[in-house]
């Protein structure tokens, strides 16, 4: 898959010089990028250095970044698709009948659904800072149980964490197993994604851009473990959080998409859970997965059969069927906090600038 990487210096240059000017002017630290084109990888890029240090290390396309919520998809709603595929999983069935703990005296809780949960659509607020109530997995759990709903279940589409949080569980407890085990076995070994794991061993730190300078909560530099302090609480794998992958790693899964799922999926459950749903009205939202919406992250030119995530530390994954296109952007934006939103420009200036060079060069 790596033959046209050869051109890939002339094809993409003013998409480069785009994230060139970008860590120039400190957007973030370092930078990996792949694009593939019909089951080719035509671009496998690094830019930066770890830290704005000059003497911090140089980012590779070796390098392994936190990506956040584009663990969302990568792992959790991969696991929620295999279970389905297997009959395992009812996207219309009530949480509660998983999850009980979820239960309470509000009745609406009874009415959502793991389809709500995908979509972003249960009624649940997008975030809550349960590591400051939970100090163990089981603490934050329950503490995740109890966050009451902001809206009527499948009446408003509200990203959130806290609902990924409860589905990554509910998955687990149908699997009859971890989602970190899971996921490994049946999505990263038999797609070659060997860089991509929750909780990198600490022998492999050296090749993980440090995410923040945690002056609050954990009180260290956060390196080779997940940013996301709710993550964090639960030791590091969640379903709204925690995977570590690399730029070529990403670009493996969204050909597997691409491929309509093979060899892991059948291509009718990708269709599925990558169409934009109709409901609640507005939403943009697939099962797990987001769609374009202008201004849309992916830039001007991306396709409405488009499907993709965005993650917290400043990564991303855009998959277009139309045009067999698929662009991975890995930063650690966060450094040394989270302040800096340059990306929201950058990201979407860079995603058209690579469709651009495409048509030029009639690929």
């Amino acid at each position: 898959m790596r033959e046209g990487l050869a051109h890939q210096e002339k094809r993409f240059a003013d998409a480069f010089r785009i994230i060139e000017e970008a860590v120039a002017v400190r957007a973030f630290p370092g930078v990996s990028v792949a694009v593939t084109v019909s089951g080719e990888l035509l671009a496998l890029k690094s830019f930066g250095r770890f830290t704005f240090d000059c003497h911090s290390p140089t980012v590779t396309t070796k390098t392994i970044f936190d990506i956040a919520s584009v663990t969302k998809v990568v792992a959790t709603t991969s696991m929620a698709m295999i279970l389905y595929e297997r009959g395992l999983l009812d996207l219309e069935a009530p949480v509660v009948g998983v999850l009980p703990g979820f239960a309470s005296d509000d009745p609406r809780r009874n009415e959502v659904s793991f389809r709500m949960l995908l979509t972003h659509s249960s009624g649940l607020p997008a975030y809550e800072k349960l590591f400051l109530r939970a100090s163990t997995r089981k603490m934050l759990l329950d503490e995740a149980f109890k966050v009451l709903l902001k809206s009527s279940p499948g009446t408003h589409a509200e990203y959130s964490d806290i609902g990924f949080i409860l589905l990554g569980v509910a998955l687990e407890r149908i699997a009859g197993e971890g989602l970190d085990t899971f996921v490994q076995r049946e999505v990263f070994g038999p797609l070659g994604m060997v860089h991509t794991t929750f909780n990198p061993p600490v022998h492999s730190r050296h090749l993980i851009p440090p995410t923040a300078h945690d002056q609050s909560f954990r009180k260290r530099i956060i390196q080779g473990e997940v940013q996301d302090e709710n993550a964090s609480v639960p030791g590091g794998v969640a379903g709204h959080a925690g995977l570590f992958s690399t730029a070529e790693d990403v670009a493996t899964f969204a050909q597997c998409m691409l491929n309509g799922g093979a060899p892991i999926l059948r291509p009718e459950t990708v269709t599925l859970f990558t169409r934009r749903e109709s409901s609640p009205p507005g939403t943009s939202r697939a099962l797990g997965w987001d769609t374009p919406s202008a201004p849309s992250q992916s830039g001007k030119y991306f396709s409405a059969a488009s499907f993709g995530h965005l993650g917290y530390t400043g990564t991303s994954l855009w998959i277009d069927p139309e045009r067999q296109l698929s662009v991975t952007f890995l930063t650690n934006r966060t450094w040394p906090d989270c302040a800096n939103q340059a990306i929201k420009i950058i990201r979407p200036r860079f995603h058209d600038a690579v469709v651009e060079a495409l048509n030029t060069a009639g690929t």
